[in-house]
């Protein structure tokens, strides 16, 4: 079956995007899940005052009306303005070991990223630098931390 992509717009569907994150680890012993807590604050527009000067869109994968993928796609105003670029970033990236699902997942990121008149599109990178960033390339048969981001290996 084809994967169709859906914006993230209600409360229970931004439930959804950061379970998902959560949910796709489940059983492995390394991933140290976030706090839920601070993942809604963090996608919140009334509660991170990193919106102040961003812009963000959260999208879920579905195939079978299930999900299997979330990506989101930032743009931070003041960070492209004091570096002369038009630049999105994109985070909370995670999904199953499918590349359709991935080409699915980034088309519409980049394709969001455009309509705003961004040229570039990077990451995994959060809201600011001081959000978590990167992905992990080694260690994936190490215990992970609150302050890092966890991945498969075939990320």
């Amino acid at each position: 079956m084809s994967v169709t992509i859906h914006k993230v717009i209600t409360k229970d569907e931004l439930r959804k995007f950061i379970q998902f994150g959560i949910d796709l680890y489940e059983g492995n012993e390394y991933f140290v899940p976030p706090l839920v807590y601070d993942e809604r604050a963090t996608l919140s527009r009334t509660k991170n005052p990193a919106f102040e000067h961003c812009d963000a869109s959260y999208f879920l994968a579905y195939r079978n009306e299930e999900i299997v993928g979330r990506i989101g796609v930032i743009i931070n105003y003041k960070a492209n303005e004091i570096w002369k670029e038009r630049n999105a970033r994109f985070g909370f990236v995670d999904f199953i070991d499918d590349i359709e699902v991935v080409d699915m997942l980034f088309g519409a990121a980049e394709s969001w990223a455009r309509s705003r008149g961004m040229e570039k599109i990077h990451g995994p990178l959060g809201f600011t630098d001081l959000d978590h960033e990167g992905m992990l390339v080694e260690g994936f048969d190490q215990i992970s931390t609150l302050s890092t981001i966890y991945n498969y290996p075939y990320y």
